[in-house]
């Protein structure tokens, strides 16, 4: 779904978490009052949280940074922007890799595609949980690739993709990013990302991946309380980070959630450009140095079978290996792994 033209305007104004009255936002919208009081309600009917102030006006309850396409194109890199066919930006979407997985069904030739969406109203993460998804704050970004290969060559493609996102961060200055398998992006033992990839296509090849990349810049208290694990936002982690240098918890300028964004599209895009069933020998080290598993006693769900262990890492072609109760090290393709931390 896309906003109209006053919509979009309105949010624009009103993005820089500050109050306008409501004769200054219908001088600039040239609408009357009682049309910015209706455009207001219509906003917060599609989630987007605004404080009302008699004597002040306006504001959002958080600032926020919204996309921009030919901004977002013109940053990127001319090796990458030549392998993106096609950049959709939703203003409200039920999911990224919804939208994907259904142009790939409708269009298989299709390669090179970006979804991103400035929120998500059924963002899905592993075994079909809810996405916590509000207007502006976060990134929700699938891409459409098209591989020569079958959907057995791409049994490391999240792994890979995990890596690719922890480089992204660390060159934002995100530190002590981990990993945990398959695909979750963890700060200190609370998750701050989630990798979900999709895979459809001939046995033999070729085969298409949608891979999707949900990654928390801020949460407010509102939409936290849908999330059911331990979780973080970049918003708190540089708040940390300050606070360690500083002795105060005033947070330091926002990580610009466009630069982000342009910096993750890099990544993943260079990974899927040259992935085949050998390059994950590439990445394997490297995951296993972010692994935050390591070490750690561990609950595998597996359907309906529980499986307690620690975690030893992963083979060479991405496999956890769990040493059970019984002192046997196995390993798995497939599972949800829970574990806490002290």
């Amino acid at each position: 779904m896309q906003f109209s033209h006053k919509q979009k305007k309105l949010l624009h104004i009103l993005s820089d978490g500050l109050f306008h009255s409501g004769s200054d936002l219908a001088e600039q919208l040239e609408i009357s009052r009682s049309a910015v009081w209706k455009q207001i309600n219509t906003l917060e009917s599609f989630g987007i949280q605004i404080v009302a102030v008699s004597g002040k006006g306006y504001r959002l309850a958080h600032a926020i940074e919204l996309l921009d396409k030919s901004k977002l194109l013109s940053s990127l890199s001319s090796a990458c922007s030549s392998l993106i066919t096609e950049l959709v930006l939703h203003d409200q979407i039920d999911s990224t890799n919804g939208y994907l997985t259904a142009l790939t069904y409708a269009h298989p030739e299709k390669t090179g595609v970006v979804c991103l969406a400035e929120q998500q109203t059924a963002g899905r993460g592993r075994r079909g949980r809810q996405w916590v998804s509000p207007f502006g704050c976060n990134i929700y970004c699938s891409l459409l690739w098209r591989f020569s290969e079958g959907p057995a060559s791409l049994s490391g493609l999240s792994l890979a993709i995990g890596v690719a996102v922890i480089e992204a961060l660390k060159l934002h200055g995100i530190q002590e990013v981990g990993l945990k398998w398959p695909n979750d992006i963890y700060w200190r033992q609370k998750k701050l990302g989630g990798i979900l990839v999709e895979v459809s296509g001939e046995t033999d090849g070729p085969c298409s991946a949608v891979i999707g990349l949900g990654l928390n810049l801020f949460v407010d208290t509102e939409a936290a309380t849908a999330i059911e694990q331990d979780w973080v936002d970049i918003e708190q982690i540089q708040k940390y980070y300050h606070q360690q240098q500083s002795g105060t918890a005033k947070a330091q300028p926002t990580l610009s959630r466009q630069q982000l964004l342009a910096t993750l599209l890099e990544k993943l895009i260079a990974v899927s450009h040259h992935y085949t069933q050998q390059s994950f020998a590439q990445y394997c080290d490297a995951w296993r140095q972010y692994d935050c598993m390591q070490g750690l006693q561990v609950s595998l769900f597996m359907g309906n079978n529980q499986i307690e262990g620690t975690v030893v890492g992963i083979n060479d072609e991405g496999l956890l290996l769990l040493q059970t109760e019984t002192g046997k090290v196995q390993s798995f393709a497939s599972g949800e792994v829970s574990f806490r931390c002290s």
